[in-house]
């Protein structure tokens, strides 16, 4: 199991501090959350904070935008070189344009999926993904309560993902912890994403380690 840590739960008054700590812990990913005040309840950070968050990372940049208007924060975010640039299918009237357009870029390509939405939704995508990438929580905050319902749900994706992209990484995003990680891990999930469960933690070390089983 791959970690990344989100930066939404950092302490922002000491961000290079936090970022720092998470590298050298031994997290394999840097998940930037960027929300736009619109397509979520809430506002995050633009290019200039996430720039300075690449500067001090020693690991790769995993940014997941909640925003409307994608393909303007691509190309925003597209010159910081990130691994990942997720987007939401409920937000994108046009996914397969912009999953070439990222690709395009260098960038690898990933759908982010809500709670409610169905694996379904994508099945005619997959196949041109390096990410899914699914919604444990509602999104717009940190510290909210997981979402028992995506369990099955990431063992159907897996079994889709199986049959049509074995290479294509399924992600969950929100209320990860030690307590529900081995039912991420048995039901496919590659990579997880965990904020306060590691940023809260007295040792960041041990609670990366904790989830990388």
């Amino acid at each position: 199991m791959l970690v990344a840590p989100s930066v939404l739960s950092a302490d922002f008054g000491n961000l290079q501090r936090d970022i720092e700590s998470i590298c050298n812990a031994g997290c394999d990913l840097v998940h930037v959350d960027v929300m736009d005040g619109h397509f979520v309840p809430n506002l995050t950070i633009g290019p200039v904070v996430v720039s300075a968050i690449a500067a001090c990372a020693t690991k790769p940049l995993d940014i997941h935008l909640m925003v409307e208007n994608n393909t303007f924060f691509v190309d925003l975010f597209a010159p910081l070189k990130p691994e990942y640039i997720s987007f939401h299918i409920e937000e994108e009237k046009h996914p397969h344009r912009l999953i070439q357009k990222i690709r395009s870029l260098g960038i690898k390509p990933a759908i982010v999926l809500n709670p409610h939405t169905p694996p379904e939704s994508i099945e005619y995508l997959l196949a041109d993904l390096d990410m899914v990438l699914l919604m444990s929580v509602n999104p717009g905050f940190g510290g909210q309560s997981f979402i028992e319902s995506v369990i099955p749900k990431a063992a159907k994706l897996n079994a889709m993902r199986n049959r049509i992209n074995p290479n294509c990484l399924i992600e969950v995003d929100g209320g990860v912890s030690d307590k529900n990680i081995h039912l991420l891990r048995d039901a496919g999930v590659d990579i997880v994403v965990a904020g306060s469960y590691v940023f809260n933690h007295a040792n960041k070390k041990e609670a990366i380690q904790s989830l990388q089983i």
